[in-house]
Order: structure tokens, then C-alpha cells, then sequence
């Protein structure tokens, strides 16, 4: 019988994990084990339930525009357990200049496409403004070579709208520093948009102009909003994709030290205070930093690239407050603030208004504010009590708050967030290349392909795949 070991208990692992379980349960000659360090599963996507709160500790909520996260919950039977987020507060502010100023309606990615909207807007002063609308005459790049979405931003839209719009918007997602960040891996289809039309403005309009008209949603079918979560939780899509694995496959609480090839081509798995593994396949989902530990002895090069790719840390911070305590409305669903405004957060989340379920009552508000980054990852050491009291201090500032919290909670994540930098696709290529001279090794997760929810599904899954072909081929 083929046996494939995966490295990693978060939702790629996970995913993977569930395919090979799948195959077996079908009748293939195939064995699995799931390996991960933590005592727990799930990886990134930590949820808890406290006094009543829907707790998230890391991703809340995934993108309904890529399918894979709605295919999963359908396989696992919780596809009704997906809920929209509140589109009647879909409402997100910038803090600048010591004011929340609402992002302009018609705002697509970085580009407005509705002119009263943004021209009524203080968030952007005229001189920029007009600057952004510069990008209609703007010539497309001419040359393949890579940039920053730093120097892209301030190419086609200036300064200001790198400042004030795609710096925050970028950093709530990836945590990156813009002018770090490659465009290439990261937004690849600004890069298209922009070699086909032009033009941002161009391509914008375009595609609202094209766009189908949205229909309403079929009765007894899931109602998609841009953003979905699941009504326990993130948590509930991992929890529901373990139980469906046999708990005697996996093994938590242990750590992988070296994956190592055996004379007869098959690997071998070595495990801190604990027996080896033989294996046919293995995946590993670990982040880049520790799988580049992993695989050190059976690959040099393969390590070399997989420690160049840089990790942030960061951290975000929950908070639940009585409505009553609450003066600012907070109809929406969070704001963002910019480098340039040197605050100690970079975002917030009204958790509470953007989804349902996540408060024992309305009595009560759920906030959750995020610190760190690539460009403030000391501030993520300080003990708990300073951190605490420096959001508050933050959300006295932004959103007027001088109640203290009647329940809070700190996550850290130390190297948890992969930087896409210059350079970044052709280290994964040389990681890829690799893997080809190391058949049946498959290294796939959030630090190389995409770090969302869906993505990681996706690639754990064909992982998964792949490896069950190799080993027919065998």
C-alpha cells in the first residue's frame, strides 16, 4: 500500500489530508498521516467561543469569487452553514488626518468608477484628484520587468492614493510593505489590466460596463456576498474537514525535523522524540521559514529559496464592548489607516455589524483591531496589557471609545503572514524545479500561490492529486 505523509494541520494540510481520505475511501490502495506541530488543528484559522463571542484569531471570512472554500463546505455538509456578510452597513472608512473619511461608492480595487462620489470625497484633496484621473493619458508600461505595487500605485495614480487607498487597503489583506510587495505575485491582474486597456479608469469602466446584471438570488440557493463566512466561525470549515478524517491518521503535537530520501526512492519522515515515517509522498504545507528546516537536508537549493521568502508578524486583537459604551455609529464594516498616519493599528473590524452570530446579544458590540505588519512588527512583542491598552488608547483616537472591554482576547502570529517581494515567482519556480528532481516531495500553501482560504484548499487539494498520480506511476 502507497503511503503519503502531510506536513501541516491548517486548511491546506487539511484539504489535502481530506482528498487522500476520499481516495481511499473509494477503494484506493493509498495511506495517509497528518502531521502537525500544534496541539490543535486548523493552522491560521483559529476560532473560540467565549462568554457567548464568536472569537476569530486569525482569517474571518473568505472570497466567494473563488469557488473552492463553498466547494469544500458542500463536500462536508456545511454548505448551509455559510452566511453573507450584512451588505446594508458594507460601508469602510480611512483614517487621515485624524478623520474617518468613507471610501468614495464605486471604489473597484484602487480605482473610482463613479465620478459625483469620489469628486464629494475629503479623503483625496483636489491636486490628487486630478493626479488620478492623469491615469486615463498615463502610456502603459512598456518592459515585462517587475515593480513594486508601490511604484506601480504612484506611476499610474500618484502619491496620494498610494498613501491613502492601496497602502491601507494592501496592508489589511497581506500585511506587506507596498514598496516591497511584487506586483507580478500579488496583483497580477492589475498587470493585465493595464497592458489590455491602458489604463486603470479604462479598464475599470470596462468591466462595469460589461459586468452582467447581477440577478437576485434563486430560492433555497446560497446568497453570495463578496465576503462569507461560516455562522460559528472560520473555525467550523476546519473542525468539519477534520471530523471527516480518521482520527488515527493524525498526529498533533509532534514535529517534523527532516524529511530525508531513502536508497530505495521512497522518504523517510523523522519526527522530534518520535519513530521515523516511511513514505511514498510527501506534502508539505508548512509555512516557507520552517519548511525550508524540513527539507535543508534533502535539498539545498530547495531551503535556499524557501528561507528567502520573508514572513510578517502580526497580531490582532479582540474586543467586546457594551453597545451603550459605544457613541460613534459603527454601522460598517471597519476602517483602515494608513503608514503615513503613524498610528499603532492598522485596521479595524466591526465584527458584530459585518456578520451575524457573533455576540451573545444585541446589548453588545464585537471589534477587532490588527497590529503589526511588515512596516510595525515590534510592536507585536509587548506583553498583553500594554497591547491592550495601546488599541484602546488607538480606538479612543479613531472611534471615540473610553469604556474598558468586558471581554478581550490577543492572538499573535509570529512569521504568520508571507511577503510576496521582488523576486518571488522566480523562487518559487526554483522551489518547483526542485520538487521535479524530488518526485513525490509537493510543497504548496498560503507562502507561494495565494494566501487566501480558497486558494489554500485548492492547492492542497491538487497536491493531493498529484501525488496519488505519482504513485500510480510508480
Amino acid at each position: 500500500m502507497k503511503k503519503v505523509v502531510v506536513i501541516g494541520g491548517g486548511i491546506t494540510g487539511l484539504s489535502a489530508a481530506y482528498a487522500l481520505h476520499q481516495a481511499r475511501q473509494s477503494g484506493q490502495d493509498v495511506d495517509y498521516v497528518l502531521i502537525e506541530k500544534d496541539e490543535r488543528l486548523g493552522g491560521k484559522i483559529l476560532t473560540e467561543k467565549i462568554d457567548g463571542y464568536v472569537v476569530e484569531g486569525g482569517p474571518d471570512c473568505f472570497l466567494a469569487e473563488k469557488p473552492w472554500a463553498i466547494q469544500m463546505a458542500e463536500k462536508i455538509g456545511i454548505i448551509d452553514e455559510i452566511i453573507p456578510s450584512n451588505e446594508a452597513s458594507k460601508r469602510t472608512y480611512v483614517f487621515a488626518d485624524r478623520k474617518l473619511h468613507q471610501l468614495p461608492d464605486g471604489l473597484m480595487g484602487l480605482v473610482p468608477t463613479k465620478i459625483v462620489p469620489f469628486a464629494l470625497s475629503p479623503l483625496i484633496s483636489w491636486p490628487g484628484k486630478i493626479r488620478m484621473a492623469m491615469d486615463w493619458f498615463i502610456p502603459k508600461k512598456t518592459t515585462n520587468e517587475d515593480e513594486t505595487l508601490g511604484s506601480f500605485v504612484k506611476r499610474r495614480l500618484g502619491q496620494e492614493a498610494l498613501d491613502k487607498i492601496a497602502e491601507p487597503l494592501i496592508g489589511g489583506i497581506h500585511a506587506g510593505d507596498p514598496d516591497q510587495m511584487s506586483l507580478v505575485a500579488s496583483f497580477p491582474r492589475f498587470i493585465q489590466m493595464e497592458q489590455k486597456h491602458g489604463s486603470l479608469l479604462k479598464a475599470m469602466l470596462s468591466a462595469r460596463k460589461n459586468a452582467p446584471k447581477p440577478k437576485p438570488p434563486e430560492p433555497g440557493k446560497l446568497k453570495k456576498t463578496f465576503f462569507m463566512t461560516f455562522k460559528e466561525g472560520m473555525g467550523q470549515l476546519t473542525d468539519a474537514v477534520a471530523a471527516k478524517l480518521d482520527n488515527s491518521k493524525i498526529l498533533t503535537g509532534k514535529i517534523v525535523t527532516s524529511v530525508s530520501k531513502k536508497q530505495d526512492g521512497r522518504y523517510q519522515v523523522s519526527i522530534k522524540d518520535g519513530e521515523p515515517i516511511e513514505a511514498d509522498s510527501v506534502i508539505i504545507t508548512a509555512p516557507a521559514h520552517l519548511a525550508a528546516e524540513i527539507v535543508d537536508g534533502l535539498d539545498k537549493v530547495m531551503a535556499e529559496n524557501l528561507a528567502g521568502i520573508p514572513q510578517a508578524t502580526s497580531a490582532t486583537v479582540n474586543l467586546a464592548f457594551k453597545r451603550s459604551d459605544v457613541h460613534k455609529s459603527i454601522e460598517a464594516f471597519g476602517f483602515i489607516v494608513p503608514i503615513s498616519e503613524k498610528r499603532k493599528i492598522k485596521a479595524g473590524t466591526y465584527s458584530s455589524t459585518k456578520w451575524d452570530f457573533r455576540t451573545p446579544s444585541d446589548d453588545y458590540v464585537l471589534i477587532r483591531a490588527f497590529v503589526g505588519g511588515a512596516m510595525n512588527q515590534e510592536l507585536v512583542f509587548q506583553d498583553d496589557e500594554s497591547m491592550l491598552n495601546m488599541v484602546l488608547s488607538e480606538l479612543k483616537d479613531i472611534i471615540g471609545i473610553t469604556a474598558k472591554p468586558v471581554m478581550h482576547k490577543i492572538y499573535r502570529w509570529v512569521k504568520g503572514m508571507p511577503q510576496y517581494t521582488i523576486g518571488h515567482l522566480e523562487r518559487i519556480k526554483n522551489i518547483e524545479d526542485r520538487q521535479a528532481a524530488n518526485p513525490g516531495i509537493y510543497i504548496v500553501g498560503g507562502s507561494y500561490r495565494g494566501v487566501g482560504v480558497p486558494d489554500c484548499i485548492n492547492v492542497g487539494t491538487q497536491a493531493a492529486e498529484q501525488a496519488l498520480a505519482y504513485m500510480k506511476l510508480k
